[in-house]
C-alpha cells in the first residue's frame, strides 16, 4: 500500500471515532531512507534505563526509542544532506507519534491527552508530506 493510501485509510479509521483514532494512525519509515549501514541495536539504551523500576508508560516510551533510533541512523546517514535531514525529521516525527500514542493510553491530562492527539494529527500529516517528497526526489 503507497503512503497515499495508507494516510486515507488512517484518515477513514480515525473518523470512526477516539477509541480507534490513535491506533489508526500508523506511519511507516520510507524504505528509500535507508541506508548502507548497521544502525547497531538498543543494548545502550536498555543498560541506561533499567526496565526493572520503570512504569508501563515509562516502557511505552522508551520502546518507541528504540523503534525511532534506528530509523533516525539510518536516515542521516543518507549521501544527500537534504535527504539526510527529511529522513532523519521522518523517524524524528515517528518517535514524537510514539511518545504521544503512549500519552493517550496512560495520560489522565486533558489538555496533554489533546496536545499528544493534535501533535499525532500534525505530524503523520508531516510524515505524508515528507514521504511524499523522499518518494519523489530519492533515486
Amino acid at each position: 500500500m503507497n503512503t497515499f493510501a495508507k494516510t486515507a485509510a488512517a484518515a477513514a479509521l480515525a473518523l470512526a471515532g477516539p477509541a480507534t483514532h490513535a491506533a489508526a494512525q500508523q506511519v511507516e519509515f520510507p524504505e528509500k531512507c535507508r541506508s548502507d549501514i548497521s544502525a547497531g541495536g538498543t543494548a545502550a539504551m536498555d543498560e541506561m534505563m533499567p526496565s526493572a523500576n520503570m512504569t508501563d508508560y515509562q516502557h511505552g516510551y522508551m520502546e518507541g526509542m528504540k523503534k525511532m533510533m534506528p530509523n533516525m541512523m539510518h536516515g542521516i546517514m543518507k549521501d544527500d544532506a537534504d535527504v539526510a535531514f527529511i529522513c532523519g525529521m521522518i523517524a524524528h516525527h515517528m518517535g514524537s507519534i510514539a511518545m504521544a500514542r503512549v500519552e493517550l493510553e496512560h495520560g489522565d491530562n486533558d489538555y496533554a491527552k489533546e496536545t499528544a492527539q493534535k501533535m499525532i494529527d500534525r505530524q503523520i500529516k508531516d510524515i505524508q508530506e515528507m514521504s511524499d517528497w523522499v518518494e519523489q526526489e530519492v533515486k
